[in-house]
């Protein structure tokens, strides 16, 4: 264990052993709890971030020290070590007990009554937690994963750097881009009317750090971008393995990250199972058509099956004229209720309607929408593939409805069906070939689909027949990929388009020309037109890998100081009203608050 002496204590909470009976020594710690059993007899529990120490008081003037003191007060306890007549082998101290001879109060809590037990604040509010986080810390269940935290940068950051990368850090005060989510903008004072932004990823500048002559980049990187909160993503900022290569393609990037993330999953993770390299690869439309999701979590193994042909014209009306897709479950033994509730869950996830019918242990169909397959049994057995005592599951709609829906029955099935789920492990694959563009569900034009930086599959050929109307836009896929984790995205990531020729004309296609370019990409446009290397990088999510080995379902759980839902830290009171000086200073009217 580290040598924790410091001016205020000899040893740690959890470092003394039965070696160390009949030795003085010195600890400071929280005062987890106190419990009087008689005249002159107590038992205190004393807390540091290492583990803790019980301390027996046998005088009455020790036990009214102890009692004088609110729980979580900050003491020094000098004392003997000595061995336990009860020893509890749960504990790593469980052997031992000092005997105190003095107590010095070094940070007294003035409160009577605590907000909630710190052993168990994982019970409470998570409003109260998060407005005082500090007591929430305090509990070694959740202190676990922000050493767990530490613990996972340090070995990135060693293994990247063993990679033969470069740490570099990039501005965090920059210029606005339209990088997909909205900016945290700041005032500028010295240029009135002016605002920097945070960044939404250091994107530009590692790209530019490529052109600049670097050959292998990384950060852990902070992000900022104002956006809703979600399980897995936390409003405000969230850190990133931020990494760019010259010289370097598709295969290069894949390599390095199928050698740093499963050592580090196996190692540190809640299953000590990683998927070992290369990483099964899935192009986009086969994901969507197989899994319902660019998101596969392929530690479940089922699948989705069109059964448009099938199923359009059994008579169901919300099939007709629609996709409809099937998702075949053997072996299922759930009850009604629990299939209603399935269906239920479904559709507040996924926005459509889920169907359902089973084939029985008898071979006949039944429950569900049976009735209007019950003319096409022997057919819908053979194309399904069914056996007796086997659940199906239906979605329809448009063809990304469809899917959409049949992906979260896939999720939820399989976390439903022990023998269709390999919980225990971290399964890893790509998803690459995705569309370069795509129609906006507001704008209804046409978009950019992910990074607008990256490289066409096909690159200037392929945009100009675009542009002459030979072939479909949205038919263009890029050079970009995403790497996902038991159906958790870690990361996307591109080959970067490098050309400004090549960049110009992927603009053009979304209404954007050489000039919009320039204005909005600058030093990027201006430094390629030097000549820049072919690079390429990702940037998997700090926050979401933790999250993953931890175990958790909330990211909130693996962050130090988390926001809520809201967007608010509760804690610090974030945001906040500021002077009406500093908003002159800063050149800027407030013209509604949230008061009004």
């Amino acid at each position: 264990m580290d040598n924790c002496k410091t001016a205020y204590r000899s040893h740690n909470c959890g470092e003394l052993r039965i070696e160390n009976v009949g030795q003085s020594v010195t600890l400071a710690g929280f005062l987890e709890n106190f419990r009087e059993v008689g005249a002159g007899l107590g038992f205190a529990i004393l807390r540091d971030f290492y583990g803790t120490t019980q301390v027996v008081c046998e005088t009455e003037e020790m036990v009214k020290a102890f009692k004088a003191l609110n729980k979580e007060s900050a003491v020094q306890v000098t004392g003997t070590v000595r061995e336990r007549d009860s020893k509890n082998p749960k504990l790593p101290t469980g052997d031992i007990e000092v005997v105190p001879a003095a107590l010095t109060v070094l940070g007294k809590c003035r409160h009577n009554e605590l907000p909630f037990q710190v052993s168990r604040s994982r019970e409470a509010d998570e409003a109260i937690r998060l407005k005082h986080r500090y007591l929430d810390l305090r509990n070694p269940d959740v202190k676990k994963n922000i050493i767990l935290r530490s613990q996972v940068v340090a070995a990135l950051r060693s293994a990247m750097i063993d990679h033969g990368f470069m740490e570099i850090t990039t501005p965090i005060l920059t210029a606005s881009s339209p990088e997909g989510a909205r900016d945290y903008l700041v005032p500028s004072r010295k240029h009135p009317g002016k605002f920097y932004a945070l960044p939404q990823a250091p994107q530009q500048f590692k790209q530019l750090l490529m052109a600049s002559g670097f050959d292998k980049y990384f950060q852990i990187a902070p992000c900022f971008r104002d956006e809703d909160a979600r399980g897995d993503r936390s409003p405000g900022e969230f850190y990133q393995l931020d990494m760019e290569m010259a010289f370097a393609s598709q295969e290069d990037v894949f390599a390095v990250l199928e050698d740093v993330l499963p050592p580090i999953f196996a190692k540190y993770g809640a299953y000590d199972t990683a998927s070992q390299p290369p990483f099964l690869r899935i192009p986009y439309l086969e994901a969507m058509e197989k899994y319902g999701t660019d998101k596969p979590d392929l530690r479940i193994d089922l699948t989705v099956t069109d059964a448009t042909e099938l199923l359009a014209d059994c008579g169901f009306e919300p099939f007709a004229g629609n996709v409809v897709k099937a998702v075949v479950v053997s072996g299922f033994e759930g009850t009604r209720k629990q299939i209603d509730k399935l269906c239920a869950d479904a559709e507040v996830q996924s926005g459509s309607k889920a169907y359902w019918f089973r084939l029985d242990e008898n071979g006949e169909l039944v429950g569900g929408i049976s009735k209007f397959v019950q003319e096409k049994k022997d057919a819908v057995i053979a194309a399904l593939g069914l056996k007796p005592n086997t659940f199906v599951g239906l979605s329809a709609g448009t063809k990304g409805a469809a899917q959409k829906t049949a992906g979260v029955l896939v999720k939820m099935l399989g976390a439903f069906c022990p023998n269709h789920f390999k919980k225990e492990q971290y399964a890893f694959c790509w998803i690459v070939d995705f569309p370069m563009y795509e129609i906006g569900e507001e704008s209804g034009a046409l978009e950019f689909c992910h990074n607008p930086f990256s490289m066409p599959s096909g690159g200037l050929e392929v945009l100009d027949k675009a542009a002459k109307g030979e072939i479909d836009p949205l038919s263009i896929t890029a050079d970009q990929y995403d790497l996902v984790c038991n159906g958790v995205e870690l990361s996307s990531g591109a080959v970067r388009n490098h050309d400004p020729e090549i960049m110009v004309e992927a603009f053009k296609l979304v209404g954007l020309g050489e000039e919009d370019v320039k204005s909005k990409f600058p030093a990027m446009y201006n430094a390629f037109t030097y000549g820049a290397p072919p690079h390429a990088g990702i940037a998997p999510g700090v926050d979401r890998m933790v999250m993953l080995l931890a175990g958790e379902d909330s990211i909130r759980e693996i962050i130090p100081f988390p926001m809520n839902k809201n967007a608010q830290d509760l804690m610090m009171d974030a945001p906040s009203f500021v002077t009406q000086a500093q908003l002159d200073e800063l050149h800027i009217a407030v013209t509604a608050t949230e008061e009004e």
